[in-house]
């Protein structure tokens, strides 16, 4: 049995007349979206996670970029089975350490997961050990930075990313590559230094 408030909605719907109906499908229509530049004396890291399956095989990506949109390293790796929220993870904290390890002090966070923005911004909970120890190592590292800011982006603005951890799948070992991007973002990267603009469906 439909509920009060099922049986009203559906109501509303039948009498919804063509026009106001037309209004409201112009605010659904697609959202564009692109990779946005980082500020001078800022760099970007964009990371994504992998996951084929509930708790599959598992893979990470991630390049950096500075105010000029230059390509300054990528990464790719794969991580054996785990969750898609510990792929996540994981290749935000990769992309930490190698911060780190080069030197970066003011560094933009970015990428497509909504769920891991609201863990570490949010302070969200994980209940999975794993998740656990991912979080904790980040937040080792974040305070270590001179500035940090970690947003989201819809997928389409994180094309890069996306291709780097698709790539870790077939990788035997970690890979990195510095200054110059593999072929198969070479394209996405010039794209996103253009600005171009990539239409997400609702």
């Amino acid at each position: 049995m439909l509920s009060f408030a099922n049986i009203s909605r559906c109501q509303i719907r039948k009498l919804e007349t063509p026009a106001r109906g037309f209004i409201r499908n112009l605010h659904r229509g697609p959202i564009p979206v692109s990779w946005k530049r980082p500020r001078i004396g800022w760099t970007k890291l964009n990371f994504d996670g992998s996951c084929k399956g509930k708790a599959g095989e598992a893979s990470i990506g991630g390049l950096f970029r500075n105010h000029e949109a230059e390509f300054l390293l990528g990464y790719a790796e794969s991580i054996g089975r785990t969750t898609s929220t510990v792929a996540e993870l994981a290749a935000l904290r990769r992309g930490l350490e190698l911060v780190l390890e080069n030197g970066w002090s003011n560094v933009w966070l970015e990428g497509d997961s909504k769920s891991l923005v609201d863990i570490i911004v949010k302070r969200r909970r994980v209940r999975c050990k794993e998740a656990q120890k991912q979080v904790s190592r980040i937040n080792l590292i974040m305070p270590e930075l001179e500035n940090c800011v970690v947003t989201h982006v819809f997928r389409e603005g994180n094309r890069a990313a996306d291709k780097l951890a698709s790539i870790g799948h077939q990788l035997q070992k970690p890979k990195i590559w510095r200054h110059i991007p593999p072929d198969d973002i070479l394209q996405i990267v010039e794209e996103d230094a253009k600005g171009k603009i990539v239409f997400r469906r609702r």
